[in-house]
């Protein structure tokens, strides 16, 4: 059986080896497919997070909160969610009324928190969809949305894919793109490798190969542009995002997209300091940079190039309405508001710790950017009224 675990890691049990050794077995068997005996990085991600019963988002593990790998804004504290909240308002008011759609919605706990809120404000939408790939997920979303909020629960609809008749109102994606697969490369001097996958003697190792003819001039125009100077550089690249994009587009006749994540805009993301780039898995709360151990038990994330996502959100003919860190659109959407309301002595050091942690710039305020993009809606978007970055797309 293929190590799994090394460092200060801690080991998984015997039943978790045996389903990420099932895995490793899936991944091999198609490496072995090709004739180099390896596949790209794009590929070993997507089968490592997404391979039905098997990949870490659709096998029955436990993967967010305390005794899961990670932690999401929504699960920090309600007053992510009642800021997003305010946002719907402001929307729906234009709209007069809509829909929402949550593409994965982890727990379920953004869709409790925000529906409760919008109903104290009467702004509920008219219905509130949830994309979910993961069958463990839904049903774990269904039975807390329908055992806390029983008298809500019929305006949720769960969906396996994107919408067949685009929604108006307002769709949300928190934490979504960066587990969208990239492909790695490597630019040393004047030659581009694509750093694909293959296995030996037990171990999943890199496989270098030059990178295809039609890709050549975008990763040429990357290392121009960003790193020109850089003689050993990786990074990664989306290659599918603009696919992805089309059919988030798609899903939004009128109203606004939000997307919530880690990222940069191409000029930091792609920064001659930043060399290793961006790629990080998790596993029980640890980080590291390892994506050939724990198989299908840790997840596995890149940083979001938002200067890409919003270059294809204009092809797609959505609107850029704005793009900033995660603290400045809550601190729009009224959080210090919210916080004074939910202000007192007991839960204040509770309180204090989560708006640091939503908030700080050593957290997860600066490092989390929001996009928003638009379609029909000609109203300037309050998240978005100050600390507007768009100019540095």
């Amino acid at each position: 059986m293929m190590k799994l675990c090394s460092g200060d890691l801690p080991c998984p049990d015997f039943a978790l080896q045996v389903q990420s050794e099932a895995l490793i077995q899936r991944i091999v068997s198609e490496m072995q497919q090709d004739e180099t005996n390896s596949i790209d990085f794009a590929r070993f991600m997507a089968l490592a997070l997404y391979e039905p019963q098997l990949g870490y988002y659709t096998a029955g593990l436990t993967k967010l909160g305390e005794k899961g790998d990670f932690v999401t804004s929504p699960e920090i504290s309600p007053l992510f969610a009642q800021c997003m909240g305010s946002q719907c308002q402001q929307v729906f008011s234009e709209l007069g009324g809509g829909d929402i759609l949550e593409i994965g919605a982890g727990t379920g706990k953004m869709a409790h928190d925000l529906l409760l809120f919008l109903e104290k404000k009467r702004a509920l939408p008219t219905s509130y969809k949830i994309l979910e790939i993961s069958p463990n997920l839904k049903q774990r979303q269904q039975e807390m949305l329908m055992a806390q909020i029983p008298h809500l629960f019929s305006l949720i609809e769960w969906l396996a894919d994107w919408p067949e008749i685009p929604i108006k109102g307002i769709v949300i994606a928190n934490e979504v793109v960066d587990a969208l697969p990239v492909h790695k490369f490597l630019w040393a001097n004047s030659d581009i490798h694509e750093m694909r996958v293959t296995h030996n003697k037990g171990n999943f190792l890199w496989y270098l190969q030059q990178a295809a003819p039609y890709e050549l001039e975008k990763l040429d125009r990357l290392k121009l542009n960003f790193f020109n100077k850089t003689s050993h550089y990786e990074s990664e690249v989306c290659l599918g995002l603009p696919i992805w994009v089309n059919k988030l587009s798609a899903a939004l006749r009128q109203g606004l997209i939000l997307i919530v994540d880690y990222g940069f805009s191409a000029r930091e993301y792609y920064h001659p300091e930043r060399c290793q780039g961006t790629l990080m898995c998790y596993y029980q709360h640890r980080g590291h940079t390892n994506p050939f151990i724990l198989i299908g038990l840790q997840d596995m994330t890149a940083s979001v190039d938002f200067s890409l996502l919003a270059q294809c959100a204009v092809a797609s003919g959505l609107k850029i309405a704005g793009f900033t860190s995660q603290a400045a659109f809550l601190i729009n959407n009224g959080l210090l508001h919210r916080m004074e309301e939910c202000y007192n002595p007991i839960s204040s050091v509770d309180i204090n710790r989560q708006i640091y942690c939503l908030t700080s710039p050593n957290e997860m305020g600066e490092l989390i950017k929001v996009i928003g993009m638009t379609r029909e809606y000609a109203s300037r978007i309050q998240g978005f009224i100050q600390y507007d970055k768009r100019t540095r797309l």
